[in-house]
């Protein structure tokens, strides 16, 4: 994705109707100047899928499932920074996107307890473990609804993945990210809350066992 002023108007517009109504439910004014500063990390140059088309996609699946959330929007805020902070040789991006949003989001208002609730649902992104209470099993399964999406977006995710670790020589990178996708192929469930399990689960896996093959 390129410079936030190239970003479609509609994607734009959707993401910041978003943005004021997850401030709206939490009672509080939303920060024009936060959204702006997040919209600008988004869009990165070196993010080829961590981008906002990423964000995008998980805020569509957010709103279509957030009836399901028992706090709907600290899930969004949790969206909004879930990739955030995005370095490529990094390891503890998500751990940094969490601290920078539980600092900020107190800067903003949001209730220390609920900053840091939604601390815990970024750092539940790492996929490094099964994620423990129905929010962050719910964000969970938003951020990975690429897996299910369909072939041709699919398609497009990995070579955009390759392009994010382009520094990276083939013999390097190619088992280690068919490990990653075996990761999730075994997992069973793969998607654990009901909505996101009846609209990706099937296609995930038929995603990921070509891309494994």
């Amino acid at each position: 994705m390129g410079p936030v002023q190239d970003v479609a108007a509609d994607t734009h517009d959707t993401l910041l109707a978003n943005w004021r109504a997850t401030w709206a439910t939490l009672g509080l004014s939303s920060s024009p100047a936060l959204f702006g500063t997040l919209m600008t990390a988004w869009a990165e140059p070196q993010r080829h899928y961590h981008s906002l088309q990423h964000l995008a996609e998980c805020i569509a699946w957010f709103e279509r499932e957030k009836d399901a959330a028992e706090r709907p929007a600290e899930i969004a805020l949790a969206l909004w920074f879930h990739d955030a902070i995005y370095d490529v040789h990094a390891h503890d991006n998500e751990e940094r996107s969490a601290d920078w949003a539980r600092d900020a989001l107190i800067t903003a208002g949001v209730s220390v307890d609920a900053a840091a609730r939604i601390h815990s649902l970024i750092l539940a992104t790492r996929h490094d473990a099964v994620p423990e209470g129905h929010d962050a099993k719910l964000l969970v399964d938003i951020d990975l609804s690429v897996l299910g999406a369909p072939t041709e977006r699919f398609d497009e995710y990995e070579r955009q993945i390759r392009a994010e670790y382009a520094h990276v020589p083939p013999e390097v990178f190619e088992p280690r990210r068919r490990n990653i996708l075996r990761h999730f192929f075994d997992r069973d469930p793969l998607y654990a809350t009901p909505g996101m399990h009846a609209a990706c689960e099937a296609q995930a896996k038929l995603n990921l066992r070509t891309a494994i093959g």
